[in-house]
């Protein structure tokens, strides 16, 4: 007659190490976050204007958006014309290199987006763009 005793001794428990799991999720982790681009947005959908010429470039560091009501928005805030050279001081003031992308709606006025590029030059900015979208050529 078997011992119950010793048949549970015999027995051997199974176990999942799940530590290799956990490391292997937090390379993954910490891989996707080094690796993920975090794109700067102007606050509000414009819809670009056109140009066959069209150059992508590949960073922008300060985004100015006109929308085509006239309004002009930085870093998701509405801000008044007055004020975009003071922004635009403190911005180039953090990073000396930076770029300003003027993105404007294609139906707004030409007289608030030459004001806002005059705004940016006179700030200091020296690397002043304005965002299109490339048209398809057939």
């Amino acid at each position: 007659m078997i011992n119950i005793r010793q048949e549970r001794r015999n027995h051997k428990t199974a176990e999942i190490n799940i530590t290799p799991l956990i490391d292997l999720v937090f390379l993954l982790l910490i891989f996707f976050m080094v690796t993920t681009s975090f794109v700067k947005e102007t606050g509000i959908d414009v819809e670009r204007p056109t140009a066959s010429t069209a150059v992508l470039k590949e960073r922008g560091n300060i985004l100015i958006g006109v929308s085509k009501d006239g309004l002009i928005y930085l870093d998701r805030k509405q801000i008044d014309i007055r004020s975009v050279r003071a922004h635009i001081e403190r911005c180039l003031a953090e990073n000396p290199e930076g770029t300003v992308i003027i993105v404007a709606d294609k139906g707004s006025h030409t007289g608030v987006v030459v004001r806002v590029m005059d705004q940016c030059r006179m700030a200091g900015a020296k690397n002043i763009s304005i965002a299109t979208s490339k048209t398809s050529e057939e």
